[in-house]
């Protein structure tokens, strides 16, 4: 879309406002608000000014200037505000130079994608991912000096099996039970279809709904693949969307990764594939019918993937989901079929078009620009690099003895463990300049210094009920 259909769109939608976005360093969406007539076309060209160092992990006080410069592409109205007001998404610019902001994640999206053009290796890089999430009736929390605590609660938990409820009508999934049931054990079916058709409305494709395995509302909503930067600015909608529509209906949303404890946590399985000239370059005579060429970008996601967990599962909350011995995808292997593999290859069809690998490690509390872009970046390197993934496991890993159990490698444990890893593991990501060696420092000191340091200093309340009587 052009600037001028911009602003056709906006006056055939009676647009009154233009909502201004930008995905922060850490993964949150962030806006401002102008009157449409501040709104001409060389504002796709002049950009608005704002504060950057009121953003986390971005500008310094002295030089805190930037431009957010929006992307005609982007244009959708919004669907929840009462006054109509269109939405953009913008890429950041420094005010003096012009230049594209290494810091900003969406340039780095941008980045990936053309480095992938300039390897000859493709032309498009598509993106599936699965992300789950809790719809919660209630969420609480505290973290201070002498209390800390979180309560969630839900109509559907089982924990609530008795409570009093005027009437309490039972049909509560039990833990690890809570895949595919109808309603009135579903209790959400109808929200996660407006989620969807609110999507769609967007011009978002999405190819199902359903509930999860957990109890207390977990689901799932499958967007379509799209290609890199496009999924990237989907996801900021997607869960943009999924909170509001929650909250419409008086119930809150979470993309946590594990927020309750002994049932499923929440993943993001990654669907990926490479194509060139119209053509699927994944789809072969190999191992479940994929290339050589997918062989090797399984090689390379299986060399990087202690490091790209520090993106791909970027929160001390990410590794209460990702333990040994459960049913998270932390072993380095790869299987058709077998979901206990870090890597799986779909066997849904056997089309050549539909021929991808799928990275289960990920979680929908990562940034979608840098972790999509870091996935690529390895997905490169194993095909460069003609990185050999070994043999295929199809066995299932949870039952192996432990001696065959302890050749295969595991993802890390914990968030300082994945960022230790992108420290001694990160030339791959500064190829092209896609990743800057400004944005690897940052991001390792602002997780260190903020999360992981400040998640250990802290008393857990689970070690009041096993030592306070010590």
């Amino acid at each position: 879309m052009k600037p001028k259909a911009v602003l056709d769109m906006a006056k055939e939608n009676g647009a009154k406002v233009v909502d201004i976005r930008f995905m922060d360093f850490l993964g949150v969406w962030q806006h401002f608000s102008v009157p449409i007539s501040e709104l001409e076309e060389s504002s796709f060209d002049d950009g608005y000014g704002f504060d950057g160092s009121s953003i986390r992990g971005w500008q310094p006080i002295n030089a805190s200037d930037m431009l957010v410069v929006p992307d005609p592409a982007t244009a959708k109205m919004d669907p929840f505000f009462e006054v109509p007001t269109l939405v953009l998404i913008g890429n950041i610019v420094d005010p003096i130079t012009r230049e594209s902001y290494t810091r900003d994640p969406r340039n780095i999206a941008q980045k990936a994608e053309a480095y992938l053009a300039s390897s000859g290796i493709g032309d498009t890089a598509y993106y599936g991912p699965e992300a789950e999430f809790f719809i919660f009736d209630s969420v609480r929390f505290e973290s201070s000096r002498n209390v800390s605590y979180y309560e969630v609660d839900s109509v559907e938990g089982i924990w609530n099996t008795s409570r009093e409820e005027s009437p309490n009508l039972g049909y509560k999934p039990r833990h690890k039970e809570g895949y595919f049931p109808v309603p009135p054990m579903d209790k959400f079916q109808d929200i996660r279809t407006e989620m969807m058709l609110t999507l769609e409305k967007l011009g978002i494709d999405v190819e199902c709904q359903h509930h999860e395995v957990a109890t207390a509302g977990q689901g799932e909503i499958d967007m379509r693949f799209k290609p890199l930067v496009q999924m990237s600015d989907q996801l900021a909608w997607f869960k943009y969307v999924l909170k509001n529509v929650a909250y419409r209906h008086g119930h809150t949303v979470t993309f946590m990764p594990k927020p309750i404890f002994e049932d499923n946590g929440t993943g993001m399985h990654t669907h990926i594939s490479i194509w060139k000239d119209g053509n699927p370059l994944f789809a072969g005579d190999k191992y479940a019918g994929v290339s050589q060429e997918a062989l090797y970008a399984i090689g390379g996601i299986l060399k990087h993937c202690k490091a790209l967990c520090a993106f791909s599962n970027p929160t001390t909350n990410s590794y209460k989901r990702l333990v040994p011995g459960f049913e998270a995808p932390v072993n380095l292997a790869y299987s058709s079929r077998n979901r206990s593999a870090a890597v799986r290859i779909p066997m849904y069809s056997a089309s050549p078009k539909a021929k991808r690998i799928e990275f289960r490690t990920p979680d929908p509390s990562c940034n979608g620009y840098m972790a999509f872009s870091a996935m690529l970046m390895a997905v490169i390197d194993g095909i460069e690099n003609k990185i050999d993934p070994g043999d295929p496991l199809d066995k299932n890993i949870y039952d192996l003895p432990p001696e065959e159990l302890s050749k295969i490698e595991s993802a890390p444990g914990s968030l300082d463990e994945a960022l230790a890893a992108l420290e001694a593991d990160h030339e791959f990501l500064l190829k092209g300049d896609v990743f800057t060696k400004d944005v690897i420092d940052m991001w390792i000191d602002y997780k260190t210094e903020n999360e992981v340091n400040a998640v250990k200093l802290r008393p857990h309340p689970h070690e009041f009920y096993l030592y306070y009587d010590i």
